[in-house]
């Protein structure tokens, strides 16, 4: 029994570990669902808000800029700031394949 309570835990403990784990978000090109399940504590009518602001005013420069959508506060912006992203990932280009010989030693 103690060993089936054990599992449980560390499932459960698991699973909120992974909850916390928020995946980054663009808010300049999100929609709402997709705002919403990224931004733990931002639910489907402020991730609304925000697509509504942004189609209204522009995209957000900072995230700080989110205190100007209804619903959201500074307390919110400060806890959900590392899972924004407020313009696509920039990917390295792959380097060139060189086609020049190596010379032998």
């Amino acid at each position: 029994m103690k060993n089936v309570i054990k599992k449980l835990v560390l499932c459960g403990l698991a699973v909120m570990s992974l909850d916390s784990l928020a995946t980054p978000v663009n808010i300049n090109t999100a929609d709402a669902k997709t705002i919403a399940d990224a931004l733990n504590g931002v639910g489907i009518k402020k991730a609304e808000a925000i697509v509504s602001y942004r189609k209204e005013h522009g995209p957000f420069k900072t995230p700080e800029d989110l205190v100007n959508v209804s619903g959201i506060g500074a307390k919110t912006v400060q806890k959900i700031k590392a899972d924004i992203l407020l313009e696509e990932a920039k990917v390295a280009p792959a380097p060139a394949a060189s086609t020049a010989k190596q010379a032998k030693p």
